[in-house]
């Protein structure tokens, strides 16, 4: 039996009276005015709910950037709508306090509280109207900074601001850095520096300091350091202010560019890059300038300010070093990095780009261009016209020439991982051309480096990406291999002794010290293979949880359970119990302290928990000594966002429901008698929505147990036959509990097809290898039959929807069976030529897909010609008769433009009915709000007429000619907007005539 999910939805309905007007004329102006009164108090006190339609779903609000107190006592939030302008709201998490503030049109934005709550600031976005005239003029839009007292609600607000930050753990002071001038971008020695602000919080008062770029508070909040950059690089250098005492102090000072501060966590150490033009080069040449010194002096109290004498200086320059690479200097790409205990500065280095032949000065490095002879007339440049447009393609190269594209920024700023250290005065090169990638492992004893050169040519063929693992020795830049063609490597232990891999069904950990590894899963009683992925991949991993704090263990998950697992192996503690059994899934942890290294098994533990076929959630904690986890919260709902506060036992986090918004509660450590703080979208109750939903267990067609959510129109009557809209992507029925809010997004909205009277059918899809087409024919016809046993959806009203992967099951589904109407968005319609064809938004060739990921195929279509062809919905067009709109852009980075255009001209030799639209400019989806809106109006039009027997628009009858088409469009666009409200066109009315 099918559970039933439904929660009744009584609707009001009052008949509004309008008395009767005399037809005497004498008594007809006393009549209107005596029945206006009442009807407007009526309509007001009783509205009766409609069906969401385009503008309500403009102005639906979401809630974002959030911030909670330290002491757990306020919480702030941005609330925007779809379109238009939003708010910052800061209220009290226990009392009924609360301010709201105009935040502009972005729906993003640093919100942030003082550490003592005393203040909460945020930056504030020009308004709709302002943003669109931006937009029109191509300008940037310019921010400004708002900070709040939270005693007064008293708000002071700074123009032209780019960034802020509170002091940090000394919560005296807010730091605001000003956008620098226009005028100074036009200037031709270009300079980055602006005013920065200081405001002491207690007392209001100001300090400002001039032409600064950057600043950086160390984490106490004892110092500030800033770059200086003027113009003409005049007084360049960086200054510190003691925030104790205010006494700045100079730290280097030279005709040069500083860029990229940066603290150590301790706030012992200062870091940054300096760096100088450079005669032949269009880079600057960098050295990097390092401080210490820092602490409080030996002896003093820590509470006290601390008084050092000046800062300790090092300095690694390359230009003195002859041991550093010929050709390279220092990156300005990546920003220095001290060790832990200071013994070393880490830094990238990188091969500067020379000016082009002719430019002024010689080329070469400073020593070498000082010696060298005058340089000989330079040849003329050559122009644009006479240069060939040439992109060479070659079978050896081990990234395509469009994916080398996509990444030449990157690329371009790759650096090298070096150190300076500073006891030897010694440089060491720790990445190279053979090992490319190098981090350095917590602690800075290690590091490791991934080398998949003798890999990358083929990962890129066919998805299976292997590498060679390296540690490295940071005190001496010894290179140890220490695995050879993984696939599977996972983080460093937070004692920076280990690292976690993954290899045929076995976890591992490697002995950064000993050069050993260790099977440690091999005692385990549970597997540790993903058997619920599908992809073409042996042997799966679950993903790991992550170490302990200690380094002594690590949460590994069975895709069931949590295991805790010694470093070197042993029998493990299963910390959830009865996942498998209960078929429970704890997925994941939650990072209550973002401080944090590692898991401390000492406090308690909050994770995810998902019935995987109950579809309920919850949030369960786990505590040392307990045998079994506490759950906190479980119910037929969605959790998340769990934040605690940082000095107080105060817990936040959402709760959502089918028909509920993921509005925020506040609770204790237990979650429990969680308070509503937010109510982001009070007008939901102005209009129709799902009454329920109904989970439908089913088996595919080959026999897979499976389950798909059925969600029921607004105002659904028990035996009704419904049109229904089906919609998928893989497993989808783990929305049975979710909020879909009410968007245009994506064209279809679950919501939006509810409150409109349709149904709405979400099933589960498994893959077979060799049939991803197939799978889908096995999977959603026995959900649909499944639907239609649940006496809700009208087999002969059904119409299909999905985008992009979705999108490919649309278009081959209707190759396969009949239905009233269907919408596929970007759909991979040939799978022969969809394989070789390029996946431009990477750069790379779509074979890794089909072979190692969505695709689902073992090998080329030369391998599997007859499985390629059957699964292609092209091929199978002439058994189309389901009326087909797809959507296809001419700049889609991810299913090539051409898989639509193939379609969509074979079904039209083949006079199917069909129809694409194709929005200019667009990528695989939609960014530009108006199209957005069209496209999900059309489609709304398409499914009500071959749905619901509404008229048809013309678009769909006939279709445009383009010299109409801009004609056409400016009257839909009209149509869309808001219509002026009845009170302002009764203002404009002049008084009747007697």
């Amino acid at each position: 039996m099918n559970k039933l999910k439904v929660t009744l939805v009584t609707i009001l309905f009052v008949l509004l009276a309008l008395p009767l007007a005399s037809a005497q004329t004498q008594n007809q102006a006393a009549a209107k005015s005596q029945a206006q009164t009442p009807a407007k108090e009526e309509k007001a006190a009783l509205k009766a709910p409609r069906p969401i339609e385009l503008l309500d779903i403009l102005a639906w609000k979401s809630i974002s950037s959030t911030a909670l107190s330290t002491d757990g006592q306020w919480f702030a939030y941005r609330l925007s709508p779809t379109e238009g302008d939003g708010e910052v709201i800061i209220r009290q998490t226990k009392g009924t306090k609360e301010f709201k503030f105009p935040a502009g049109e972005s729906r993003f934005g640093l919100v942030s509280f003082s550490e003592d709550a005393k203040y909460c600031a945020f930056l504030v976005y020009p308004n709709a109207k302002e943003a669109k005239a931006l937009r029109k003029e191509k300008k940037p839009a310019v921010t400004k900074a708002a900070l709040v007292n939270l005693a007064t609600g008293e708000k002071a607000e700074y123009d032209k601001i780019k960034s802020f930050a509170f002091s940090r753990e000394n919560p005296a002071w807010l730091a605001l850095l000003k956008n620098a001038p226009e005028s100074q971008s036009r200037e031709k020695d270009k300079w980055s520096g602006s005013d920065l602000v200081l405001r002491e919080l207690a007392t209001g008062k100001e300090l400002m300091f001039g032409n600064v770029a950057e600043f950086a508070l160390d984490k106490k909040g004892q110092w500030l350091a800033m770059v200086i950059d003027a113009f003409g690089q005049t007084g360049n250098g960086i200054e510190l202010r003691s925030m104790a005492t205010g006494v700045v102090m100079s730290l280097d000072n030279d005709k040069a560019s500083y860029k990229s501060l940066t603290w150590t966590e301790k706030g012992d150490g200062l870091a940054c890059l300096k760096g100088k033009e450079e005669k032949g080069f269009e880079d600057k040449f960098y050295s990097v300038v390092g401080f210490t010194g820092f602490a409080a002096a030996p002896g003093q109290k820590t509470a006290a300010p601390p008084t050092p004498a000046v800062p300790q200086k090092a300095v690694y320059d390359p230009k003195d070093d002859k041991s550093f690479p010929q050709g390279m200097t220092i990156s300005p790409n990546r920003p220095p990095q001290w060790t832990e205990n200071l013994d070393a500065i880490l830094f990238g280095i990188y091969e500067p780009k020379k000016k082009e032949e002719g430019a002024k000065g010689p080329g070469g490095p400073p020593d070498q261009a000082a010696a060298a002879p005058a340089a000989p007339a330079a040849a003329p440049a050559e122009s644009d016209e006479d240069t060939p447009d040439l992109v060479l393609w070659h079978w050896l190269d081990k990234r395509l020439q469009s994916q080398q594209q996509v990444q030449a920024s990157f690329d371009q700023n790759f650096s090298y991982l070096a150190e300076y250290r500073i006891k030897e005065k010694k440089f060491i090169r720790l990445a190279d051309d053979e090992v490319r990638q190098v981090q350095p492992a917590p602690k800075f004893r290690f590091a490791v480096g991934i080398d998949n050169k003798e890999y990358e040519l083929d990962s890129n063929l066919d998805g299976r990406r292997f590498q060679d693992i390296y540690v490295i020795d940071l005190k001496t830049g010894t290179r140890t291999l220490a695995l050879k063609k993984n696939r599977n490597y996972y983080m460093p232990s937070p004692d920076g002794t280990h690292f976690l891999f993954y290899d045929d069904g076995h976890f591992y950990t490697y002995d950064m010290t000993m050069g050993k590894s260790y099977n440690i899963t091999k005692d385990v009683p549970t597997s540790f293979v993903n058997e619920n992925d599908d992809h073409n991949i042996v042997k799966p991993p679950d993903f790991p949880i992550d170490w302990t704090k200690d380094g002594v263990s690590i949460l590994l998950s069975d895709g069931w359970d949590i295991w805790d697992v010694p470093v070197h192996g042993g029998k493990g503690v299963n910390l959830t119990v009865n996942g498998q059994k209960d078929q429970i899934r704890y997925r994941s942890r939650y990072f209550l302290d973002p401080e944090e290294k590692g898991i401390d098994l000492a406090k308690p533990l909050y994770v995810t928990a998902y019935g995987e076929w109950t579809k309920k959630a919850g949030i369960v904690r786990i505590e040392k000594g307990r045998p079994a986890p506490t759950v906190l919260v479980w119910d037929d709902a969605g959790f998340g966002a769990l934040t605690k506060a940082k000095k107080a036992e105060t817990y936040i986090y959402t709760r959502d429901t089918y028909r509920d918004y993921p509005d925020y509660y506040v609770a204790d450590a237990m979650l429990k008698n969680g308070q509503k703080l937010t109510d982001a979208n009070p007008q939901q109750k102005d209009f129709f929505w799902s009454i329920g939903s109904i989970l439908l267990d089913y088996k595919s067609a080959k026999g897979d147990k499976l389950q798909g959510a059925l969600f029921l129109p607004a105002n659904y009557e028990k035996g009704k036959k419904c049109p229904t809209i089906v919609y998928y992507y893989e497993k989808t029925s783990q929305g049975l509990n979710r909020y879909t809010q009410p968007s245009v997004g994506g064209g279809f909205n679950k919501s939006v097809y509810t409150s409109n009277g349709y149904a709405v059918l979400m099933p589960d899809i498994v893959y077979k290898i060799n049939d991803p087409g197939m799978s889908a024919v096995w999977c959603v016809l026995p959900a649909i039959d499944a639907a239609v046993a649940a006496g809700v959806v009208d087999r002969s009203k059904i119409g299909l929807q999905g985008h992009s992967w979705g999108g490919y099951q649309t278009a081959f589904l209707v190759t396969q069976a009949d239905f009233a109407a269907a919408v596929a968005g970007a759909p991979l319609t040939n799978m022969i030529s969809m394989y070789s064809s390029i996946y431009f938004n990477s750069g790379s060739a779509n074979q890794p897909i089909f072979e190692s990921s969505q695709g689902r195929f073992k090998g080329g279509y030369w391998d599997n010609l007859e499985a390629y062809q059957r699964n292609s919905p092209v091929y199978y067009a002439d058994k189309v008769k389901t009326p087909l709109i797809i959507l296809h852009n001419d700049k889609d980075g991810a299913v090539v433009w051409n898989q639509g255009i193939e379609y969509y001209n074979t079904l039209r030799r083949l006079k199917k009915p069909v129809i694409m639209l194709q929005y200019v400019g667009e990528n695989h989806g939609l960014a530009k709000a108006a199209n957005q809106k069209d496209y999900a109006v059309r489609m709304r039009e398409f499914f009500d007429y071959y749905l619901k027997s509404k008229p048809a628009p013309k678009w769909m009858e006939e279709g445009i000619p383009h010299l109409k088409m801009k004609e056409h469009l400016k009257e839909r666009v009209k149509a869309m907007k808001p219509p002026e409200s009845t009170e302002k066109k009764e203002d404009k009315k002049e008084p009747e005539k007697k």
